[in-house]
C-alpha cells in the first residue's frame, strides 16, 4: 500500500484507548481502534504504535493487543510490514463521528439573531466583493524574510507570554508611522497592538459600554461594528449620514459610544467635512461620550490631501483612533491597532489580557521591521498605484456604460467605491446582483450596509479583482442591469420595501451632484 504524501516519514501516533465498557480487553481495543479507523481520526498510512508498546501503556499482555491488531488486518484496515510496523490501511467509506445531540446547553438568544448566512463558496470570475486587499501585491520574499530573521533571534527566554499591549519595537513603529503618514499624536505607551480592528473594537465595548448603554453607529455603516455592540448587550442606534458625515444633530443623548469612519465613510466613501468633526467632538464633550475612530484604509488616497484625523483634533481625550494592517497586507495577518487616551489603557491592557493575553511575538517584530524599513511606505506607494487604476477604470463605467442606472458618489480613497440608483429606474438591485452573480460577477447591495430607509445601491470593491478583468466584469454587470430592466422584475420599480429608492433616504438627498 502506497503512503500518502504527508506520511511519506510515518511516526507512531499516541492513541488514547479506554479499557472500559464491556467484552474483553482484546475486544475492547479492537472496537476503539475501528471507530478511530473509520471516522477518519486514524487515517490511510498512519503508522500504529507496536504492540509491545502499546501493551505498556495500557498495563495489558502484548498478546491482548496482538489479538486486537490480528482482527483489524483480516479485516482490510490494518497492513502489517515486516521491519517497519503496523500501518492503518485504506478504509472503506468513512462513516460521521458520533457527538451527543442533546439541546440541555444554548446560547443567548442574540447569538442566534446575530448568526450570518454562509458565503457562497469559492472565488467568483469578477470578484468586485468588498474589504480584501490584492494579496498578490504583498511582498511576500520580502516579509518571508523578516518572519525567518525574527525566529533566529528569538530565545527561549523570549518565548514566554507577552505584553499584552503588543510588541514593544511595533508599539513604537505604529506610533512613528501614523504620526508621520495621519498627523496621529501618539507615543509607544498609547498604542495597543489587537488581532485586527475587529478585536479592538471589541476591547473598547467591553471596557466601556454597560448593558443596556447606547452606542451610536453611523447607517449606512460598517455591519460587524453594530452586531459586535449587540452582542455586548448594547442598545444600537443607527445615526443617518449624509455629505458631510454622521448627522450629529440626530445622535442619541445618552449614548455612550459612537463608532465613525471620517477619512473614508463605509461604505458611502465620502469623507466627513471639518465643520462636521468639530461638532462631533463638540457634542462627545457635552454628553461624555467617547468616539471610536475607525480610519481603515485611508492609506489608499488617488487625490486631494486628507483631513486631520479627528484624533489630532481632540483636545479632551475623547477619541479612541484604530487602524489596521489587514487592508494594507494581508487580512489573514490579523494585525490591528488602537490609539487610546491614557485612562483607557489599564483597562484595555487587562481586557486584552483576559481575552487572549497577546498576538504573535514573532509576526509583530518582523511587522515592526517591515515598517521601520521603509518597506510599508514602499508597499502602500505601489498599492495605491494599481488600485487607482482599478477607481478610475470602475468612475468610467459608471459615467458610460452603468450611467443609465447608477449615479457615484464621489470618493478618492480606499477599496470600494459606492453608486446609488437612479431615481424611478424599473430595477432592484437585488434582482440585478443576482443576475450578476449567475454571469461570474460578485458585487454587494447598498442596502445590506444599514437600515430599512438606507438608499438602493451597489458597493463596488476592486481591492481582489484583477486590473485587467475589471472592463469585463463590469461589461457584464451592466447586461445584468439591463436584463433585469427588460425582463419580468423590470416591472418593478426598486422601491421594494419603504425607503429604499434613492430618493427615500437621508444620504441621497444630500450627497453632492456627481457631475
Amino acid at each position: 500500500m502506497p503512503i500518502p504524501a504527508h506520511l511519506d516519514r510515518p511516526i507512531a501516533i499516541d492513541l488514547h484507548i479506554s479499557l472500559d465498557g464491556p467484552g474483553d480487553f482484546a475486544s475492547r481495543i479492537h472496537r476503539q481502534l475501528l471507530d478511530a479507523i473509520l471516522d477518519g481520526r486514524l487515517r490511510p498510512g498512519e503508522r500504529l504504535p507496536p504492540t509491545r508498546e502499546l501493551a505498556r501503556r495500557l498495563d495489558v499482555s502484548r498478546n491482548t493487543v496482538s489479538i486486537a491488531y490480528e482482527r483489524l488486518t483480516a479485516e482490510g484496515l490494518l497492513v502489517a510490514r515486516v521491519g517497519s510496523g503496523t500501518f492503518v490501511g485504506q478504509a472503506p467509506v468513512g462513516r460521521v463521528r458520533e457527538v451527543p445531540e442533546g439541546d440541555a446547553v444554548r446560547a443567548r438568544p442574540i447569538w442566534e439573531a446575530l448568526a450570518e448566512p454562509p458565503g457562497e463558496p469559492g472565488t467568483p470570475a469578477y470578484d468586485f466583493r468588498v474589504g480584501t486587499p490584492d494579496a498578490a501585491l504583498f511582498p511576500l520574499p520580502v516579509w518571508r524574510r523578516l518572519v525567518t530573521a525574527e525566529w533566529r533571534v528569538s530565545t527561549i527566554g523570549a518565548a514566554g507570554y507577552g505584553d499584552p499591549a503588543g510588541h514593544p519595537a511595533l508599539r513604537e513603529a505604529i506610533a512613528r508611522h501614523t504620526g508621520l503618514s495621519r498627523s496621529v499624536r501618539a507615543r509607544a505607551e498609547d498604542v495597543l497592538v489587537t488581532q485586527g480592528a475587529q478585536q479592538a473594537f471589541d476591547l473598547i465595548g467591553r471596557v466601556l459600554l454597560e448593558p443596556g448603554d447606547v452606542a451610536a453607529v453611523e447607517d449606512p455603516g460598517y455591519p460587524p461594528v453594530r452586531r459586535l455592540f449587540r452582542s455586548l448587550g448594547a442598545r444600537v442606534v443607527p445615526v443617518p449620514v449624509d455629505s458631510e458625515g454622521i448627522d450629529v444633530a440626530a445622535l442619541p443623548d445618552g449614548a455612550r459610544l459612537v463608532h465613525v469612519t471620517p477619512s473614508h465613510q463605509f461604505p458611502l466613501g465620502t469623507p466627513m467635512s471639518l465643520a462636521c468633526r468639530a461638532a462631533l467632538l463638540d457634542w462627545a464633550g457635552r454628553h461624555d461620550a467617547v468616539i471610536i475612530e475607525d480610519d481603515y484604509d485611508s492609506e489608499f488616497r488617488f487625490s486631494d490631501r486628507p483631513l486631520d484625523p479627528l484624533h489630532s483634533l481632540d483636545r479632551a481625550g475623547r477619541v479612541v483612533y484604530v487602524g489596521t494592517f489587514s487592508k494594507t497586507l494581508l487580512p489573514m495577518l490579523r494585525v490591528g491597532f488602537l490609539v487610546a487616551p491614557a485612562s483607557l489603557q489599564p483597562a484595555l491592557r487587562t481586557a486584552r489580557r483576559l481575552s487572549d493575553w497577546h498576538g504573535d511575538p514573532v509576526a509583530q517584530a518582523a511587522l515592526a521591521r517591515f515598517i521601520d524599513s521603509g518597506e510599508l511606505p514602499r508597499h502602500v506607494r505601489k498599492a495605491t498605484r494599481i488600485y487607482a487604476a482599478r477607481h478610475e477604470l470602475i468612475v468610467q463605467a459608471l459615467d458610460g456604460d452603468l450611467s443609465a442606472w447608477l449615479d457615484p458618489v464621489p470618493s478618492t480613497a480606499g477599496l470600494h467605491l459606492c453608486a446609488l440608483l437612479k431615481p424611478d429606474v424599473p430595477v432592484d438591485v437585488p434582482s440585478v446582483l443576482a443576475r450578476a452573480g449567475r454571469l461570474g460577477v460578485a458585487a454587494e447591495s447598498l442596502m445590506s450596509y444599514g437600515d430599512d430607509g438606507s438608499p438602493s445601491g451597489i458597493v463596488l470593491g476592486y481591492g481582489a479583482i484583477p486590473t485587467d478583468r475589471v472592463p469585463a466584469g463590469l461589461a457584464l454587470l451592466a447586461r445584468a442591469f439591463r436584463e433585469a430592466a427588460d425582463g419580468p422584475s423590470g416591472t418593478r420599480t426598486g422601491t421594494t420595501r419603504p425607503g429604499s429608492g434613492r430618493a427615500g433616504g437621508a444620504i441621497s438627498r444630500s450627497l453632492p451632484d456627481p457631475s
